[in-house]
C-alpha cells in the first residue's frame, strides 16, 4: 500500500481526548477518534496563550472556544488562521465571521479545515497480473485529500449586565478521497459571568454527543490487502467540559495584564498519558498576555500536561505576540506539537482579524 495513503489513514485514526468508538463487530478490537482535528483550537492569540480563554474570550474566535463569549463583539468581525501540523504534512485552516444583531445578540459562522492534500494514489499504476508497475505507471497515478471540515453556527445572548449565555450547532465532514466520508452532528453550549476584575467561563464541548457514521466504498478498497482496509467504525465523541477563570489588570496608565486559566474535563475513559481518576481525565491550561496602549501584545502559556514513564512529567508551552492598527489586528504564534519524543516538528499560526463598521454600545 503507498506509504502516503497508509499515513492518511493513520491520521485520520489518531487518538484524541474525549472520544471513543463503537468497533463495527465485537471482535474487532482498536480505538478510533473522531474529531481530532478540532482539539488544537483557533486563533493565534487564543493558542500563544495556551488555549486558557474560555472565561475571558469576546472576540469572533469564541465561535469555538466559549460560544457565550460572542456577546463580547462591539462590531461585525472576520478572522483567519493558517497552521501547519506534524513538520509541515498536516495544514490547517480556520475562518469565521461574527455579526452583532443587537445590543444584546450576536450571530457567527465558523469554517475549520484539516488536511493532507496532493497524497499519490498509486493502486492503478500496477499491473494487477503481475503485481509489477505498468510501462506508463505514471498515467494511472491520482491524487487526492484526507480531509476534516467543520461548520460551526453560533449564537450568543447577553442574559445580564454580567451574565452571557452562548450555544453552537457543529456539523463535522471526514473523507479519504472516494475511499471513505463520514459525518457528525453535536452542540456546544457555553456561559460567562463576570464579577468586577474576575471572569468566569464554562463551556461544553459535544455536549449532545457527536455520532459519526462512516461510509466505505468497498469497491476502491478491494484493491488493497484485508489488514490493511479501515474499519467500518461508527465514532461516538463524548462531552467536555471545559472550566475557567481570568482577572484583568491595568499595570500603569499604558499596560494591562491578563492572567487565565482553564480546565478541560473529558468523560471519555482516556487515560494513557494524562492526569485522569477513572474514566475522568483532566487537561489544564494557564496562560498570560499583556497589551501595551492597546497596540502590542505578548502571551506566553502551558498546555497538554502528560505523563510518562520513559519522558516523564511534561507541559506544552506557547508563545505569541500580536499588533493592532485600528481595525486590523495580526496575531502570531509558535507551539511545540512535538509530542513527548520532540520527533512531529512544531507549529506556527498566523491569523489576522478584521472589524468592520461602527461599534455597537452595549
Amino acid at each position: 500500500m503507498p506509504t502516503r495513503l497508509w499515513l492518511a489513514l493513520l491520521l485520520f485514526a489518531a487518538p484524541a481526548a474525549a472520544q471513543d468508538v463503537e468497533p463495527a463487530a465485537p471482535d474487532e478490537p482498536g480505538v478510533r477518534y473522531g474529531a481530532e482535528f478540532l482539539a488544537t483550537g483557533v486563533g493565534a492569540r487564543a493558542l500563544g496563550m495556551g488555549g486558557a480563554v474560555v472565561a475571558h474570550v469576546g472576540d469572533v474566535t469564541a465561535g469555538y472556544w466559549n460560544p457565550a463569549g460572542l456577546d463580547g463583539l462591539r462590531q461585525t468581525e472576520g478572522a483567519y488562521m493558517h497552521a501547519e501540523r506534524f513538520d509541515g504534512a498536516v495544514s490547517f485552516d480556520y475562518a469565521a465571521v461574527a455579526v452583532p444583531l443587537s445590543d444584546r445578540s450576536t450571530v457567527a459562522v465558523t469554517l475549520v479545515r484539516s488536511a493532507v492534500d496532493d497524497i499519490a494514489n498509486t493502486l492503478d499504476a500496477l499491473d494487477p497480473a503481475t503485481g509489477l508497475p505498468r510501462p506508463d505507471a505514471a498515467d494511472y497515478i491520482t491524487y487526492f485529500s484526507a480531509a476534516d471540515h467543520a461548520l460551526f453556527l453560533s449564537y450568543a445572548r447577553r442574559v445580564s449586565d454580567v451574565l452571557s449565555v452562548g450555544a453552537s450547532a457543529k456539523v463535522v465532514q471526514r473523507g479519504i478521497g472516494d475511499f471513505a466520508s463520514a459525518w457528525g452532528y453535536s452542540l456546544d453550549v457555553g456561559a460567562q459571568l463576570k464579577l468586577g476584575g474576575v471572569a468566569l467561563g464554562i463551556a461544553v464541548q459535544d455536549a449532545t454527543t457527536m455520532n459519526q457514521v462512516w461510509s466505505i466504498d468497498e469497491a476502491l478498497f478491494e484493491q488493497l490487502e484485508g489488514d490493511e482496509r479501515p474499519l467500518g467504525l461508527d465514532t461516538r465523541v463524548r462531552p467536555v467540559l471545559r472550566l475557567g477563570a481570568a482577572s484583568s489588570r491595568a499595570l500603569g496608565a499604558d499596560v494591562a495584564l491578563t492572567l487565565a486559566a482553564d480546565l478541560d474535563v473529558a468523560f471519555d475513559g482516556f487515560a494513557a498519558n494524562a492526569l485522569n481518576t477513572g474514566d475522568v481525565s483532566y487537561h489544564p491550561r494557564v496562560g498570560g498576555e499583556v497589551v501595551y496602549r492597546d497596540v502590542l501584545a505578548f502571551r506566553a502559556g502551558l498546555s497538554d500536561l502528560t505523563t510518562n514513564e520513559d519522558y516523564g512529567t511534561q507541559v506544552t508551552p506557547s508563545v505569541g505576540a500580536g499588533v493592532r492598527l485600528g481595525a486590523l489586528s495580526v496575531d502570531y504564534g509558535f507551539g511545540d506539537f512535538g509530542g513527548l519524543t520532540g520527533e512531529l516538528g512544531q507549529s506556527h499560526r498566523v491569523s489576522v482579524a478584521y472589524r468592520f463598521g461602527e461599534p455597537r454600545g452595549r
